[in-house]
């Protein structure tokens, strides 16, 4: 099947922040403001990457050895096995679990569930069967897709029990449309623990995110922050140039690209990336980088991310980074990614992209 390219309208869009953050208190960990509004609207998050300077590097990994390594579970289940008493009541309305089917939201069909909204992206014959009332889904005055519907429900609403007339809308017609067995990813994005007497039940399989560690990234040379002069013209267009300048080089850190590391020689015709200028001041530095790859919650984002803070000391830098699912054909992902600064005072930089199926 042939599929339309997205125009200019479809892309992936991205944000830059330049900010201050206060102190950071393990105990009361905020919820307002940026970055944590930031983490918390991650959904389905299936990358971490923690990029950090030698010299913090055995401080960052004895913290990360205190920690559980997050676990996530992969089971084949219809939609009415998840709308079962025992387990909506245990795991959604009790409970705080994530859970992503298999699928796309531009073809096909895809069930998500997150904070306990049940989001159900059905084709057009699906959703007709179905006879449940949604709303269009999709890029409006996209030719090249067929129609799409989504169609939502907060399984946590008292309404939303046996018995009672939505519920038992929903209910009749997973057990005679949508009744496909599919795979899904569950996880637990609750900070207290999570009983798999269920889950185990239905044979699901247990799987952990452990960090894989690259500390053999290269040395490399650049200035980490946006210079003074900027800010203090209020330049903007000088400002975005420099964090898109920042922002390029961090994603090449995180494939581990040699084009960033310091006295790389590729012959220009292969490659057109320069390296920021940096002057003699900026001394070089041995980059590590440790990855989580799987199934996270953004709980689990934000609390790393207040462990990382409270353990690097005040002068030294890092950078983090989540990446989502892909929800498209196209490969759209949504992505944020931290920057703090060496000697920053609590000045951040953050860099949203927002995926647009």
């Amino acid at each position: 099947m042939l599929h339309q390219a997205p125009s200019i309208y479809q892309s992936p869009k991205c944000f830059a922040t330049y900010g201050m953050m206060g102190h950071v208190d393990p105990k009361q960990i905020p919820s307002k403001g940026k970055p944590w509004t930031a983490i918390s609207d991650l959904d389905f998050i299936h990358k971490v990457d923690l990029i950090i300077p030698q010299d913090v590097y055995e401080a960052v990994v004895q913290k990360m050895t205190e920690r559980d390594s997050p676990a996530y579970y992969r089971v084949v289940m219809t939609l009415s096995q998840v709308l079962e008493t025992k387990f909506l009541t245990q795991y959604i309305k009790l409970g705080n679990i994530m859970m992503l089917s298999e699928g796309k939201t531009t073809i096909g069909n895809l069930f998500t569930l997150r904070e306990g909204k049940l989001d159900l992206y059905l084709d057009r014959e699906t959703y007709e069967r179905a006879g449940l009332e949604g709303k269009p889904y999709g890029i409006k005055g996209d030719r090249g897709s067929k129609p799409r519907w989504k169609v939502s429900y907060n399984l946590r609403e008292e309404s939303m029990l046996h018995g009672r007339k939505k519920f038992d809308r929903l209910a009749y017609a997973c057990k005679n449309v949508l009744n496909q067995p599919m795979t899904w990813l569950i996880c637990n994005a609750s900070t207290s623990a999570m009983s798999v007497d269920l889950l185990q039940s239905l044979n699901a399989a247990e799987m952990t995110s452990s960090p894989r560690l690259s500390t053999d990234t290269g040395i490399y040379q650049i200035p980490l922050r946006i210079p003074s002069t900027i800010l203090a013209q209020g330049d903007r267009e000088a400002l975005e140039y420099s964090a898109t300048e920042l922002y390029e080089w961090l994603s090449l850190v995180r494939l581990e690209s040699p084009r960033v590391v310091a006295g790389d020689t590729i012959d220009p015709y292969l490659s057109r990336y320069a390296l920021p200028e940096a002057d003699s001041t900026v001394a070089q530095v041995q980059v590590c980088k440790l990855s989580w790859q799987g199934f996270l919650s953004s709980s689990w984002l934000r609390s790393l991310f207040v462990d990382i803070v409270t353990t690097c000391p005040s002068q030294s830098w890092f950078a983090l980074s989540g990446t989502t699912f892909s929800s498209s054909i196209l490969g759209g992902c949504s992505e944020l990614s931290f920057l703090r600064p060496p000697e920053s005072s609590g000045e951040f930089l953050m860099w949203e992209t927002k995926s647009q199926d």
